[in-house]
Parts: C-alpha cells; structure tokens; sequence
C-alpha cells in the first residue's frame, strides 16, 4: 500500500482531487389344467374283461368341439407374447437400470433452499427425476431467518435436509454437518477447472470439497445514470475518481444540509450493505483475516477512510438519510454499493430509474472485489448419501445452469449469475448482470457480511464492526485505540469459530 499512502484522507475535506488510501422375478409359467370334461370308464370296471392291448397303435381323434387345439393355441401365443416382453424388459433394464426399482426403493431427498421459489426449482427436478426415476426431490425454501440455528438444530436430530444451501463463509459453523464430496462426484482438479477461485478457497478445506457453488455474487457499484450527467462527471474506476464523483453529484440546501447525496458510504445503520462495503476495503487495503492480529494498521487505515465520508467539514452522508438503497431506488443517491438481488429491489420500488453497474472502484495497481454467494452441500446425517451426491452432481452440471438461469430469467431480468467460470462470456452482452461477473476471477471472501442471517459468526462480527465505525465517527474518539481493541474482538471470535 506504500503507493496509495495519500489515499486514505478525508474525502470532505479541502478542495479538488484527494487521494484516498487504505480504505437447485417373472411369474411362473402356467401350466395346462387337466381336462376333466370327458370320463373315460365312468361305472364299475367289467369283469372278465380282458386288459387293454398297449402294442395296437391308437389313432388320435381331434375331439369335435376343437377346444383343447384352441387352448394349446392359445398356451403358443401366450408364451410368445410373455417372452417378447420379457426380453424388452430386460433390454429396458439393461439401458435404464433406474427403473428396475420396486416400490419400496424408492428414494426422497429433502433439499433446503433460501430464495428460489418452488416453480422456479421445480424444472431442474423434473428433469433429474426423469435421468432417475426411483428418486423424488423435494425443494423447500426456507425463511431466511434463524435459518442456519433451525438447519444444524435439525441435522442433529436426525430429521434434517439431504442437501442444503449455505454461505460461502459458513464453513467454520457447518464442518461438523457437511459432507465432503468423493472424487466419483467431483474432483479436485475438476472443481478448480469450474470454478472461480474465491470458491475454491471457501469450499475445498484439506483437500475436501465440502459443496458446490450455486451463483457467483460480487459487491458492485450502482450509479444513477442522471445524477451522474448533470454532474459531468464519469463512473469512476478508483478511489479518487469516486471521491471526486461523490462530492460533484452531492446537492444541499441553503442550512448545508444534505438533499441529493453522492454516495452512500461512512455510517452503518442506514447504509445497505455497509459490513460489505467495509470487506471490500479491507481486501483492497492487505487485511489478513487468517492473521487479523498482525492487519491492525490496514484496518485502521480502511475504517478511516470510510467515516471520513460522514465526518468533518464537508459531509457527503449521515445519520439523517434515507437507508442508502431507499434513497437510491427515490432517485437521491448517486452512487450505492450492491448486489444482483439490489437490482430488483430498486426496480421494483422505481421501474423508471434509470441506472447503470460498474465494478467497484480500486486502488492504484489493484483489481480486488467483494464475493458473498450460496453454495450447497450434502448433509453427514442423511441416510441417502448416495442419492444426494447424485443431486450434487447434477447441479453442477453446465447444463443445469443453463437450465435454472432461463428459467429465473423467464420472471425477471436476469437469473442468478453463473457459478461456473464456462459460462461467463454467454452474459456479456447483458449489461445488467455482467459486471458483477466481469469481477469474480479476483474476488474473494470476508467474514464480515451482511445478510446471511446466521445468528453466529458473521452477525457477531457486523455488530462488532458498526460498534467501532459508530467510535471512529465520534468527534474525540481515539481511532488507533479503537483499531486496537477492535482486532482483539475480532480475533477472539473468530477464535470461538474456529478460525
């Protein structure tokens, strides 16, 4: 960061440029029944009878009635028609050995989703259980909330999902629940030849993947297209462009308060994403979080240059606005940090709003964004593992993807972004999803997320983190101190996780 030093200065403060820095068996065959309709010799046998001559040929006479020709006829044809269908049979056996289950075989995987809707799901299952008939699956979207508690609370008791969806930061809390994948289902090598590597940092731990990625979301920057022109000014691509951005698109009233607001960064109650936001500085600024201890001076020098959007003389964001994706979705925000799902948010409250998507602003020599995606994995305690990691399977599959994103786009503008690395340059000429793939090669992970309603690690870390922010916007507080006693916190949970 030594050529970003200036970055990190108050972006409220002084005139002109500044430089900010560190901020988804046959019956058995019939035999003829004895004709008893004639009985030969009904009475008493006559006396002194002499016993039949066995060495004169008898000839056979056909009865008149011809019904034992018509039952052996009969007997021919049956037995004709019983061994042509036992041989398609075994042919269909043979070709789809799925369909040899019996009844009692059959198969049903509960799988556990979050946003999707059943109709949404519904094709991709259809699709699966035709491939295997003896498995049913049945997809059940969960409430986000307390969702993580009620998911591992049901795997112990033996009543859980088969596959489920998770974070990609929830690896600490659920390693005692997933199950790793064999190499039958996906390899190593075949994983990372899939998928982004963000994910395969989340997911693959010692040399065990542990789930699939279902999407791929990156923090991008939403610029609202109007505010942008009457400011003449370009989306920006770096920090100091962004500040710069932020203070021509900022409008006041005569009292100095704030009406139209360039960007919505340095609070935390009110501003969407904010945790995200602060990830994103982070990364950018060198924070370890396997060494958080050892990232004291990077987090200190990320939080200062977040509130410095909401502090000083020059204010461009406080307390007083609306929640940052409210004001943007109204019109009175230029710029708002956001994901895929944002989108249909703000276009549902305002489908007149005419906004573009950019990635993220950088630092100098820098190309680092945020990724906060679900995955989904199989359960340790299902009794179907077998069956599960079939469903696994298919989901990654290139197909499926294509299958589930036409179906999501048939109800909206866009599906979930591809997971898979194959399937990117299918999006490019879709501008409204692309950059938050265009930035998924240098993504990576954060435990300080907003959103995933864990009721564990991530939520701990946010309080934790809007407590510090709230401390560094007070016009006395001692920022290295804070820093300090903020890193402690930090490690200790992470610590109590795991990590």
């Amino acid at each position: 960061m030594e050529n970003d030093s200036t970055v990190f200065q108050n972006p409220g403060s002084g005139g002109g440029k500044s430089s900010p820095s560190g901020q988804i068996p046959p019956p058995d065959f019939l035999t003829p029944p004895k004709n008893y309709s004639q009985v030969f010799n009904s009475g008493q046998t006559k006396q002194n009878q002499p016993p039949p001559d066995f060495t004169q040929s008898v000839t056979y006479r056909e009865p008149s009635s011809g019904g034992f020709s018509r039952l052996k006829k009969f007997l021919k044809i049956f037995s004709s028609v019983f061994i042509i269908l036992g041989l398609v049979f075994l042919i269909i056996s043979f070709l789809f050995p799925g369909i040899n289950r019996t009844q009692q075989n059959q198969v049903t995987l509960a799988y556990w989703g979050l946003f999707e809707d059943p109709s949404v799901m519904q094709g991709i299952i259809t699709d699966f259980e035709k491939q295997y008939p003896y498995i049913n699956v049945e997809y059940v979207k969960q409430d986000s909330s307390q969702y993580r508690d009620r998911l591992t609370t049901r795997i112990q008791n033996g009543n859980g999902p088969d596959i489920f969806w998770f974070h990609n930061t929830w690896y600490p809390m659920l390693k005692n629940y997933l199950l790793p994948l064999p190499s039958q289902t996906m390899s190593q090598d075949e994983f990372n030849s899939i998928y982004y590597p963000v994910a395969q940092k989340d997911l693959i731990k010692n040399g065990a993947i542990f789930g699939i990625p279902l999407e791929t979301d990156t923090l991008a920057l939403f610029v609202n297209t109007q505010l942008l022109q009457a400011a003449g000014v370009n989306i920006p691509t770096n920090w100091n462009e962004f500040v710069d951005a932020a203070r021509a698109m900022t409008v006041k009233d005569a009292n100095g308060n704030i009406k139209t607001a360039g960007a919505a960064i340095g609070t935390y109650s009110n501003v969407t994403h904010a945790a995200d936001i602060i990830s994103l500085l982070f990364l950018q600024n060198g924070v370890d979080f396997n060494n958080f201890q050892a990232s004291e001076n990077q987090v200190s020098g990320a939080l200062t240059f977040y509130t410095s959007f909401a502090k000083g003389d020059n204010v461009l964001w406080d307390n007083t606005l609306d929640p940052s994706q409210l004001a943007f979705a109204k019109g009175n925000l230029g710029m708002y940090f956001g994901y895929p799902s944002d989108y249909f948010a703000i276009k549902q409250y305002n489908p007149n709003l005419n906004f573009q998507i950019a990635p993220v602003p950088q630092l100098t020599g820098q190309n680092v964004t945020l990724a906060s995606y679900w995955a989904a994995g199989v359960s340790v305690r299902s009794v179907h593992q077998k069956e599960a990691l079939l469903f696994i399977k298919y989901l990654s599959e290139k197909e499926t993807e294509q299958k589930l994103y036409a179906q999501e786009a048939k109800i909206s503008a866009f599906g979930q972004p591809y997971a898979r690395m194959d399937l990117a340059d299918s999006l490019k000429n879709n501008p409204l999803v692309y950059p938050f793939v265009s930035q998924a090669q240098t993504a990576a992970s954060s435990p300080f997320i907003e959103g995933t309603y864990d009721d564990g690690l991530n939520q701990q870390l946010d309080s934790e983190l809007q407590d510090v922010v709230n401390l560094y916007l007070q016009p006395t507080g001692s920022a290295p101190q804070s820093a300090d006693d903020f890193v402690k916190k930090v490690v200790q949970t992470l610590q109590q996780y795991g990590q």
